[in-house]
């Protein structure tokens, strides 16, 4: 694999100045990721920062990555001097993983704010690297005020690291709001989106500038290329601020492979791939995907992406993976579909049946009412059509009926995907299909790509557009504001959920206090 950190030459071509990458744009240039004045080649380096995620009640699975064989080690302690430190040995990584690697820190206690800092250590244990510092506070028990961001999809549509803008800054600004943990609805890359040097903005609003790396100037088909595409996102400084700070839980969605995929499709109208069978490019970008983010496989339901989290009795996760299981985007869409598949349906319903906590938050890589189309095909859930549900809607209206029948109560769905911002009230007296409670969709996205939208909504389970914020020209550029994150704070004395739906800058577009009802 190619090495990430940009050589002079990478940025030139973008056409900006070296001193001015190194000072406050947004850049990780070489050892910024160690604060080292000067890196030592003949010591290990942590190549990408430190990440956090699928953090419990007693533990968090810490992410870093070393230049070359090493082991990783995690020390943790509830001050951030260290002082009480206590040390777990974790993976030796090697080239099998692209040198990342993944730690699961357990004994912990609920509700408590740890700082870790990870170090690579040589395989003769005579040389170690600079240690790199993070934070995550691991799940709260009880009636505790939480705070939940969401967002999707990261340099899309050309729209990559600007230095002159100062890199991805809305991951700084989500990094300011003190979230608890973070949800990353998909398409954490996007593996199909080569970027070039510059942009020429339309209506003359200028050029765009993209760092440009081997890896991010063609569509990803090795292993090498998928995994360059995660390693990118990790050059800006925005971004390693906010993977340090604040622990995730990533789904995935179709750009981690290529655009809009399905199980077993033929890329024959895509000339720019050599490869042209998704079920070849898929276990690829999945095993990259799994090895730049803080997922631990164990807790998936298959082993894969879908599971479920608890964060005190306030909040229950639950992940879907609405890509894997689906039939083909060509399916009849008048006929009974999937885009779950069989056993993740029943899990989602049986799980959220279960749930003791007041607020059940499906994240979902897609969204339900949106009509999202494949040319002349479909994308998501809504086939476009009106009257009774078909295709892959008959399977969210199974799962919507049971939850309904079980009286479930206050079950919010989160997603990204469609490139803005949207509330979305969903009720039986506008649909055309009525065995279902009345219940919330909220929207968010992109964090750096091109906005769209709005979408068409389909009638079939009654969507409302209650709000929305997206730009009048499509794949308007992240410089021109539509770039968006949602924020749901849970007050754990009365359990009422507030949703905000931000900006790129954190100021709330729109706001509402949902309470809970009784089951």
């Amino acid at each position: 694999m190619t090495e990430l950190i940009p050589t002079r030459r990478c940025v030139l071509r973008a056409g900006l100045a070296v001193p001015a990458l190194a000072a406050g744009s947004g850049l990780l240039l070489p050892g910024a990721a160690t604060a080292a004045p000067l890196v030592r080649r003949d010591r290990p380096v942590l190549t990408h920062g430190v990440a956090s995620g699928d953090v419990t009640t007693g533990s968090g699975v810490v992410w870093s990555r070393a230049d070359r064989p090493a082991r990783l080690v995690v020390d943790i302690a509830r001050d951030p001097s260290f002082r009480s430190a206590r040390r777990v040995p974790g993976p030796v990584v090697t080239p099998d993983t692209g040198g990342t690697g993944k730690v699961r820190v357990a004994g912990l206690r609920p509700g408590t704010e740890y700082h870790y800092r990870v170090t690579a250590v040589d395989l003769d244990g005579r040389a170690s690297s600079e240690a790199v510092a993070g934070r995550f506070a691991t799940a709260p028990l009880g009636r505790t005020s939480t705070r939940i961001l969401w967002s999707g999809d990261v340099v899309g549509q050309n729209y990559g690291i600007n230095p002159g803008l100062g890199g991805m800054t809305i991951f700084s600004a989500m990094a300011d709001r003190r979230p608890d943990v973070f949800l990353h609805s998909g398409d954490t890359v996007y593996a199909d989106g080569p970027l070039t040097d510059t942009v020429t903005l339309p209506g003359g609003g200028g050029t765009w500038h993209n760092i440009v790396t081997p890896e991010k100037s063609k569509v990803a088909e090795t292993l090498d290329e998928y995994r360059g595409q995660h390693a990118y996102n990790r050059l800006d400084r925005n971004f390693l601020r906010f993977a340090a700070e604040v622990p995730a839980y990533v789904q995935w969605d179709d750009h981690e492979v290529t655009n809009n995929w399905y199980p077993g499709e033929i890329l024959d109208d895509r000339p720019e791939y050599t490869e042209k069978r998704v079920d070849v490019l898929a276990p690829r970008a999945y095993q990259a995907f799994h090895e730049w983010h803080p997922i631990d496989r164990r807790q998936a339901v298959d082993g894969r992406v879908y599971r479920s989290f608890r964060y005190g009795s306030r909040v229950e996760v639950f992940v879907l993976d609405m890509r894997t299981y689906r039939d083909a985007n060509t399916a009849d869409p008048t006929q009974p579909g999937h885009i779950l598949g069989d056993r993740q349906a029943r899990w989602l319903a049986d799980a959220v049946s279960r749930s003791t906590a007041t607020w059940k938050i499906v994240q979902a890589d897609m969204p339900i009412g949106l009509v999202v189309p494949d040319g002349t095909a479909i994308e998501a859930v809504a086939n476009g059509l009106p009257g009774a549900p078909g295709g892959r809607e008959t399977e969210l209206a199974w799962v919507l009926r049971r939850i309904a029948r079980d009286r479930v109560r206050n079950v919010v769905w989160l997603t990204a995907d469609v490139h803005y911002s949207a509330a979305h009230h969903y009720s039986p007296d506008r649909a055309a299909f009525q065995d279902f409670d009345p219940f919330w969709e909220f929207v968010s996205g992109p964090l750096n790509a091109g906005a769209f939208g709005p979408s068409a909504l389909d009638p079939t389970f009654g969507p409302e557009v209650v709000f929305a914020h997206a730009p009048e020209t499509q794949n308007s550029s992240p410089a021109q504001g539509f770039q968006h994150f949602g924020e749901l704070n849970v007050d754990g004395p009365s359990g009422a959920l507030t949703v905000d739906l931000r900006d790129a800058t954190g100021a709330s577009l729109w706001s509402r206090t949902l309470h809970p009802q009784r089951r």
